[in-house]
């Protein structure tokens, strides 16, 4: 698992997949447009909603569930990365969310 940057998550939202796995509450603030969003709690269970073959940029509220997941992922085979600083430097940055 990799950390990167918001501005290279913003880059690379073409190419790869936004995961999403804060709770329902947290993105009722909005969501990186695209992203798919699946609560953390809920990913054992939904982890065939996830395609093995296209990389994964998982994002929280401040980037440290988002990289629990991530390494979780990577360790079943996926290749995740996180993105630092989560929704917050995702914010700050006034980047867009839908």
């Amino acid at each position: 698992m990799a950390e990167i940057s918001v501005t290279e998550t913003n880059q690379r939202r073409t190419q790869a997949r936004i995961l999403d796995v804060r709770e329902d509450v947290e993105v009722a603030s909005g969501m990186i447009p695209g992203a798919l969003h699946m609560p953390m709690s809920e990913i054992p269970n939904r982890v065939d909603e996830l395609e093995s073959s296209t990389p994964l940029i998982v994002v929280c509220r401040s980037g440290n569930r988002s990289a629990h997941v991530a390494d979780a992922l990577t360790a079943a085979g996926f290749t995740a990365d996180t993105m630092t600083g989560g929704m917050i430097a995702w914010a700050r940055a006034g980047l867009p969310t839908t």
